[in-house]
This record gives structure tokens, sequence and C-alpha cells, in this order.
């Protein structure tokens, strides 16, 4: 799919780089403004195709029992994997932590497609960190559901900071952060057996399930991978 009329929304210096929040006309349909954030030039994300990242937040609840869940997502973005946690009225409390200030200032600003519905849930908070370096911290045992949507995948990271989160070790400490059978998801562009046999030898049970879609930005199928883990109960 063709697409045309470019405007740069907002652009600013990062520690891993200049962040671009950008939207563009597509061809056919002048009515239509697709919202896309760029890292150094290099394509991140885009509102025209969102349904792997609403998957995550959506099969994530699906495995989790309760009411009044407490949620914590890694990585803001454009917002639709937390719009989509807080679709659910399950969900008791959720926080969000975005590594890159920037992007916090979108939102803040009604500069992200979904701002409005984010900004105007009670149960939200929106806070400026490292979630890895978070998750490697003090344990909290607190978390019901634990969704990570920052890096490309395993294999392919915006920075170095996570590199031990995929380790066992890594892994191990994110799993403190898990309430008695709280559930981990994770996305990832492309399939990492490394990280699902670590998720294996931490967790009793895993499950990838790999997601096939036709994107028409790029026109051709495209598949990304998801993986849970659920924490046992006692």
């Amino acid at each position: 799919m063709d697409i045309q009329d470019l405007d740069v929304l907002a652009y600013e210096q990062t520690p891993i780089g200049g962040i671009c929040l950008q939207q563009r006309g597509m061809e056919g349909d002048p009515t239509r403004r697709v919202t896309e954030i760029t890292l150094d030039h290099q394509f991140l994300m885009s509102s025209h195709s969102t349904w792997s990242e609403r998957k995550l937040a959506e099969r994530g609840l699906e495995l989790c029992a309760g009411e009044g869940l407490r949620v914590l997502v890694g990585g803001l973005g454009l917002g639709y994997t937390a719009r989509e946690v807080l679709r659910s009225s399950r969900v008791g409390r959720l926080e969000v932590v975005e590594l890159l200030a920037p992007v916090i200032g979108w939102l803040e600003r009604g500069l992200l497609p979904l701002a409005k519905d984010l900004r105007g849930d009670p149960r939200l908070e929106v806070v400026n960190g490292d979630v890895f370096g978070r998750l490697s911290g003090e344990a909290s045992a607190e978390f019901d559901l634990l969704l990570i949507d920052v890096d490309h995948s395993p294999e392919e990271r915006l920075g170095e900071t996570s590199e031990s989160f995929y380790e066992e070790a890594g892994l191990r400490k994110m799993a403190l952060h898990l309430a008695p059978g709280g559930i981990f998801g994770f996305w990832s562009y492309a399939e990492s057996p490394r990280f699902e046999a670590g998720l294996r030898n931490v967790f009793p049970e895993v499950w990838a399930e790999p997601l096939t879609f036709h994107n028409e930005v790029i026109q051709d199928d495209e598949t990304n991978w998801l993986y849970f883990a659920k924490k046992p109960t006692s």
C-alpha cells in the first residue's frame, strides 16, 4: 500500500537515539491518517497494524483468573496494548513503564491516537523508567499479569539494558514480581527458541503462540510470536 503526506508531529533525542512521532495519509483514503513511531529513522510501530500487540493483552487476560487484576505493561508505544488491558472490567489497576520520556509527553499532550481514552481511565498510571531494571530489582510479588512489548525480539534489542533479562537468571528475578498464579506475556516479532527454553526452565507452564496476519503496509504475510508463562499458585 502506497503511503503519502508525511507530517512530523514531534521529534526528540533520547539516550537510545532520535525518536519521531509522525502521521501519514493513506493513498485512496484521504480521510485516514496512520500514526507511526520511528527510532533513528527506523520503523518501530504503526497504528495501521496493531493486532498482535492487542492480542498480547487479550490472550494474557484470558489466561488470568480473578477480578481486580493488577497489571504491569512494559512499553507504552502508541498505547494499544494498554488500551486493550483497560477494556477488561476485571482489571483494577494498570501501571505502564515507559523508558522514553518523550513518549509519555506525547500522551500528556494528546498527540497519541489513544490519548483521550487512556488519560480518561483512572486505573492507569504511566511512569518513566526502565522496565527491565525494575524487574531485576527488589521483588514485589504483586502483579497478576505482566506484559512486555519493548524490544523487537530477545535477539534484536533496542538497548543493552535488557540483555540480562533474557537469561534464565533474569527470568527468575522477573518471576518474583508475579503474584501466585500470575501470568507473564511477551511480544516478539520473531520466534526465539532460546528464550522459550529459558522460560520452560523457570515456569512449569509455558505457551508459545505464533500469530500470522497480512500486513498491508509491506503487502505480505507476517508472523509475530507471543510467549506466555504461568507462575505456580503455591
